[in-house]
């Protein structure tokens, strides 16, 4: 706190030094203008003046010049003005150079005063010299201290923005400077207005590497302007577009089907490739490439390379060009081995594997098909990809031969011995074999007996007893089965199996024992909507229908439970076993009626009897057994009389 008072008087007496030194020079300085004056009032005093005459002319000077007339100052004002130009503020206006130094650049633009211009704004004009001509903005006609204020890069900017919108509505060329890169794409000087030229509006081609135009000058078109942002956006690829336009119309008009061209491999893509025909883009198909297969153009061709086409086709309307390479070249079909012919050997390799076959190359652009039937003699058919894969080199045999057509049809089963020959004495029928699942169908199982021998077992010839729904209940693919030879049908190579008459047939046994009316006792295996599939004994299975399957208690029966059934129907052909559980009570029920029915009507029967011997009787009785009924008849009259008389 002391320390600060001190600096606060140490700060107000050096104020007040000052303020004396101030005082002090004031009064010096009057002291001497005091003096002056005096002095020149003491010149004047001294001075001896000489009086004019009446007739002295006080207007005119020391050369004799007067007065003049109104007319004659108008026509002097009018020709002083014209030696100046009107300057506005804002506005562009031509300034000749007069003089260059370090700083600035002196320049008169005609008006009462020269203008001031920092000789940094001529940066890009380093031959300047006094005498060039140069347009400058006007940005006052006089500052504070009386000077002309110019600028040279408000009015190039101004102007160039003109230009630029200029260049936009008349959709012309304009000049620009690539200055640098930035995000996406470069910064274009357009003289003295930056721009943005975006990466995919350089060039028709993809650019990968941008600086490779940082520094050189182009052409453009303006192709948008945000006047709010002062947002400048330019394209060069629009002036490539349009000559490869006027290119494209030219080389187009002048194409025929079956032209050589030359042109230069642009770009390279899966399914061809697109070559530039010197301002026009013609594609080469991948097909068209090569007679024999490839799996990419890269295979044959390369970037930049240059190569011979044929013209294939072209549209005016679309240009759009198609080519061919390998027309140029003769069809390998025409050079195949004359003495090729149905049923010869070849070989080759196998270059496309399909769901319905394999492409066999025998030389470049010569295939054959081997279609998956002709892979194997087993008329189970399987995917091709299980015996071939692109890349082998196999042996096949021709099996159809159209050169014209320039078709070929292969087949590898040939080339091994038929396994079909001679069948009837390795199978004959009722013969027992060993067989290995192949495949199954909702009808019934496919097996192999032997590489090329297949056969069929059919559903209902799996099992005599078991009720089978689908296949894969009884068997899996992949296991052995033992089966029997039922049927043979060596032309069409057809064999019908059958696995359940490896046993005698059941049913003829069942018969005796499931007979009509006949109770068994079953298990609920299956529950469904009409009816119950119940377990009987020796592995048969019966049906047992929804309203045979409720219980004396009025419940039905559930899935797993055992209980009595009553067969009411069998049928040995169809193996159809109908039961029923209800009918069971059902029956018991009228059994006891008709019991309770029986015995009433023989207590009827003997009441009637003792009835007829009543009556006998009474034909037979004496007065005496009259009379005693009189008197029995009396006292039960008495007696009834008592007890009303009681009541």
């Amino acid at each position: 706190m002391a320390k600060k008072q001190e600096a606060e008087k140490e700060l107000a007496a050096k104020k007040a030094e000052l303020q004396d030194a101030e005082d002090t020079l004031v009064k010096e300085k009057e002291d001497i203008e005091s003096e002056a004056d005096s002095k020149f009032i003491d010149e004047i005093k001294s001075t001896t003046w000489n009086t004019p005459d009446d007739d002295f002319d006080w207007d005119k000077d020391e050369k004799g010049f007067g007065n003049y007339s109104d007319e004659e100052r108008a026509k002097l004002e009018n020709l002083y003005a014209g030696t100046f130009n009107s300057v506005n503020k804002g506005e562009i206006v031509q300034g000749t150079v007069v003089s260059i130094n370090n700083k600035d650049v002196v320049l008169n633009i005609g008006f009462k005063s020269d203008g001031l211009v920092s000789l940094s704004e001529f940066r890009d004009t380093p031959d300047l010299k006094v005498g060039d001509v140069v347009d400058v903005f006007v940005e006052s006609q006089e500052d504070a201290n009386g000077q002309l204020v110019l600028s040279r890069k408000r009015a190039k900017t101004q102007k160039s923005w003109e230009e630029i919108n200029e260049a936009l509505e008349n959709d012309t060329i304009i000049d620009g400077f690539v200055k640098s890169r930035t995000k996406g794409g470069l910064i274009v000087d357009i003289k003295g207005v930056e721009a943005f030229l975006p990466g995919s509006q350089i060039d028709i081609k993809p650019i990968r590497d941008y600086d490779i135009y940082v520094g050189k000058t182009m052409e453009f078109k303006v192709v948008k302007i945000n006047h709010e942002f002062k947002n400048v956006v330019v394209s060069h690829k629009v002036l490539i577009e349009d000559d490869l336009e006027n290119q494209k119309t030219e080389i187009v008009s002048k194409l025929e089907k079956g032209q050589v061209l030359e042109g230069t491999v642009k770009n390279i893509t899966d399914f061809g490739v697109f070559i530039d025909l010197g301002g026009v883009d013609g594609l080469l198909h991948i097909t068209d490439i090569s007679w024999g297969r490839i799996e990419h153009p890269k295979e044959v061709l390369q970037l930049d390379q240059t190569v011979n086409v044929v013209v294939l086709d072209f549209d005016d309307e679309k240009k759009r060009i198609a080519l061919g390479l390998k027309q140029l070249t003769e069809h390998p079909w025409e050079s195949l081995d004359p003495s090729l012919e149905v049923g010869s050997k070849v070989k080759g390799k196998i270059v496309t594997v399909a769901d319905y076959g394999a492409f066999l190359e025998i030389t470049p652009g010569v295939e054959g098909l081997i279609h998956v039937s002709e892979m194997s003699w087993s008329q189970n058919l399987r995917s091709p990809s299980e015996f071939l894969k692109v890349g082998d080199e196999i042996e096949a045999q021709i099996l159809t031969l159209d050169r014209d057509e320039r078709k070929m049809s292969l087949g590898i089963k040939q080339l091994t011995p038929d396994p079909w020959k001679n069948i009837a004495e390795r199978y004959p029928i009722g013969s027992k074999q060993k067989a290995v699942v192949k495949n199954m169908t909702n009808f019934g199982v496919f097996v192999e007996l032997e590489e090329g021998i297949d056969g069929l077992v059919h559903i209902s010839d799996l099992s005599w007893s078991k009720k089978i729904n689908h296949p894969n209940e009884f068997t899996k693919v992949g296991e052995e089965l033992e089966v029997v030879v039922l049927e043979l049908d060596e032309e069409n190579r057809k064999l019908s199996l059958g696995h359940k008459q490896l046993e005698e047939n059941p049913w003829d046994t069942f018969e005796t024992v499931f007979t009509l009316d006949s109770i068994h006792q079953g298990t609920v295996i299956k529950v469904g909507e009409k009816g119950n599939i119940v377990s009987l004994p020796y592995g048969v299975e019966g049906f047992c229908p929804a309203k045979h399957s409720v219980k004396e208690d009025g419940s039905v029966l559930k899935l797993d439970e055992t209980a009595d059934f009553k067969i009411i129907e069998f049928n040995k052909d169809n193996k159809r076993v109908v039961i029923s559980h209800s009918r069971i009570w059902e029956d018991q029920r009228a059994e006891a009626r008709m019991e309770e029915f029986n015995n009433r009507k023989k207590e009827a029967k003997a009441a009637s009897s003792a009835v007829r011997k009543v009556k006998d009787s009474v034909e037979k009785s004496t007065l005496g057994d009259l009379d005693v009924l009189a008197q029995l008849k009396e006292q039960l009259e008495d007696e009834e009389s008592a007890k009303k008389a009681k009541k």
